[in-house]
Order: C-alpha cells, then sequence, then structure tokens
C-alpha cells in the first residue's frame, strides 16, 4: 500500500488504537484518523472491574497513551459507510473520506431492561464503572444477573465493599467457561464469602421503575438496591446496516482481518472470526491488541503478522488472581503441576489440539505460562 494512502479506524477502542499504534510502528505515514463517540480520550477497559471499582486505588488507570505524531482523533460518532465513495459518515453528518478502513467500534453491554426504563446497572464503559463505583458506597444490597467474569469481578466488588450479593445466572459461575472443575472452587470461594448464588434455568427479568428488582421463572421476586446486569455484550454494528459488509454474530472478517470489502478490516469485540472450523467471538482484552496489530500488517502487505487470536485471560475473582493461557472452555478434571488449589496452583488441561494453562492464585510471568501452553 502507498504509504500516503489516508486510513480512518471507527472507534477509539484498544484495538483501534493499538492498529493506529501499529501502522505508524510499520512505517505509515499517510494521513490518519480516529472516530471516537466518548467524551473521553482511549482508555482500557479491564481496569474498570478492577482498579476502578475498588475506591482504595489511586485514579482509574485507564488512559491508553497515543504519543505519535500526525494521529488525528475525531469526538463524532460513526454513523454510516459508503463503500462505493470510501466516505465514512458521522453522526454530526459529516463525512471522512479514506483509502482503507478499520471498523474497531467495539461493543455494548446487554440490558434486560426495555428501552426508557431506569434502574438498571451496566460496567461497560468508564461513566459506568464511576457510577457503579458510587453506588456501592451507598448500597446495603446488590443483585448481580451474570455468573462470568465481569459478573464475578463485580460480585468481587460487593464483598470488598461489604455490600451483601446475590449473583444469578442460568448456571454455577463461570462453568462455561472455566468447566465444572474450576467452577465448584469459585463456587465454594463466593459461598465462603457470604455471595448468595442463585440459579434459574430460564432467566430472570428485571421488575420496578426504576429497576429495584428480579423475577424468577417461578414468579417469586428478590429486591435489593443495586441491580447490576452482567450479561454479555452486543457487538456495534447497527451503523453499519447497508454498507454490504458481512454481519454475522459481529462483522465477519478472516485470519487477516479483512473483511468482504478488501479496502476496510476490521478488529476487537466487534468482530467474528471466520475460521476453519466456523465463524469464533472471543472479546477478550488480548484479542483485540492482537487483531489491532495483524490489521496494521495486512493494510500495509506487511510479513510477520501474528495469529489474529490471543488466548490470554485474566482476573481476580474475590481475592485469587486467575490468568489463562489457550482455549477455554475447559473440560474435566487438570494436571496440577505446581501448587494446591487451596494455596495457589499451575494448572494444564490439554486436549488433542490444544493445551491450555491456568495459573490460579499463584504468580507466574506470562511468558512463563505461555511456554508452557506451546509445550508439546
Amino acid at each position: 500500500m502507498n504509504e500516503d494512502h489516508s486510513i480512518v479506524i471507527a472507534g477509539e477502542s484498544l484495538a483501534g488504537v493499538t492498529t493506529a499504534r501499529e501502522l505508524r510502528r510499520l512505517g505509515h505515514r499517510g494521513p490518519l484518523t480516529i472516530v471516537g463517540d466518548e467524551t473521553h480520550p482511549a482508555y482500557n477497559r479491564p481496569p474498570l472491574s478492577k482498579q476502578v471499582l475498588d475506591r482504595a486505588q489511586p485514579g482509574d488507570a485507564t488512559r491508553l497513551q497515543l504519543t505519535d505524531d500526525g494521529i488525528t482523533i475525531v469526538r463524532d460518532g460513526a454513523a454510516g459507510l459508503d463503500l462505493d465513495r470510501k466516505h465514512l459518515r458521522l453522526g454530526s453528518g459529516a463525512t471522512l473520506p479514506f483509502d482503507k478502513a478499520v471498523i474497531a467500534t467495539g461493543a455494548s453491554a446487554r440490558r434486560l431492561a426495555p428501552p426508557g426504563r431506569t434502574g438498571e446497572n451496566v460496567l461497560r464503559t468508564l461513566d459506568d464503572a464511576r457510577t457503579l463505583r458510587d453506588r456501592l458506597a451507598t448500597a446495603q444490597s446488590a443483585i448481580v444477573i451474570g455468573a462470568g467474569f465481569l459478573g464475578m469481578e463485580v460480585v468481587s466488588a460487593c464483598v470488598r465493599e461489604r455490600v451483601k450479593v446475590t449473583v444469578i445466572d442460568v448456571e454455577p459461575p463461570l462453568r462455561r467457561l472455566l468447566g465444572p472443575f474450576l467452577s465448584g472452587h469459585v463456587s465454594e470461594r463466593a459461598t465462603a464469602a457470604g455471595v448468595e448464588i442463585l440459579l434459574d434455568p430460564g432467566g430472570v427479568t428485571l421488575i420496578g421503575d426504576p429497576v429495584n428488582g428480579v423475577r424468577f421463572g417461578d414468579g417469586t421476586e428478590r429486591t435489593a438496591d443495586l441491580i447490576v446486569t452482567c450479561a454479555g455484550d452486543i457487538p456495534n454494528t447497527g451503523w453499519l446496516t447497508g454498507s454490504g459488509l458481512e454481519i454475522a454474530g459481529g462483522l465477519v472478517i478472516d485470519a487477516h482481518t479483512r473483511t468482504s470489502h478488501p479496502d476496510v478490516h476490521g478488529a476487537g469485540d466487534v468482530v467474528t472470526v471466520r475460521t476453519a472450523t466456523g465463524l469464533v467471538r472471543r472479546p477478550f482484552w488480548a484479542n483485540a491488541v492482537r487483531q489491532g496489530q495483524v490489521a496494521a500488517h495486512a493494510i500495509l502487505q506487511h510479513p510477520g503478522a501474528p495469529a489474529v487470536f490471543d488466548d490470554y485471560f485474566w482476573t481476580d475473582l474475590l481475592g485469587t488472581a486467575v490468568k489463562v493461557v489457550g482455549d477455554l472452555p475447559l473440560h474435566g478434571p487438570p494436571e496440577i503441576l505446581d501448587g494446591t488449589l487451596a494455596d495457589g496452583a499451575l494448572l494444564r488441561w490439554r486436549t488433542p489440539h490444544s493445551t491450555t494453562i491456568v495459573a490460579w492464585g499463584l504468580k507466574r510471568p506470562l511468558p512463563r505460562l505461555r511456554a508452557l501452553a506451546a509445550a508439546p
């Protein structure tokens, strides 16, 4: 690609910022514009449910620094894409021409309440995290809907703030991703910390306006001072309607981040990746970084691009640090390579096609975990 060509990145997300940084690192010197619809400068999302919710932590520790010269930030929303004219339409009505475009508009929190009903809290943006932090400071009780990674991090914040908390899901905490072995240990730790775990296979509905509780499938109800929904996310692809790009559970890209149009790439939580086994969506921090890097390599036709997935994830569950390198979900019991589950352990799951390493409450550097996962 001509290094003077203009590139527009829709989304001031981690994937969008990473793409811009990598383009500059690889030598692109042409016009480079990032479109972001938040009032805040670019920031990391993992700290939102960790440091930002912890009032003992100094500051928000979320800012993504953009130090490269020549990157223009446009504070507006992406509203449409004209691939014939190669224009990105903004919410203000203005348009931005481009030679290449990158879609990195991320995802939005899935809500259970209908539009217009107040009182439901979610955690996706910096403003969401600050609001939730303030609410935790005054709440006496909370209900968290969804016992995945995000939900259990919110539960952990409730425990830390001494807020009586109930977590509700269709299955035990983290069962879908970590499997029954580790899910059982998460449940044990949560129960020991005073967390109430309730299951409803049909899912709950929200009650009240403002929302102040939930209704179970059997008709019983439960109320609390604070209701937080952690029920997954929805890729921000609505603005691409009519563009002609393939959308299927997200913006469809290939292993080189290419969309169905040769001059448009995608990266981060907005995308679904077409693989040999089907469409796969893995909205983890490390994958957003990796896909931004891959997009830059592909746009510049630069050799040495890494794989489109980097399956690394970390969390903190009720004071237990957890690092995961490798494929999820996990099945069956692991090999215990070091330590014990009570005091911290290094665990390994192996299948004929992959190896997953988990550092459970045990400090191990990421390079060592990657090496173990790659070992034959």
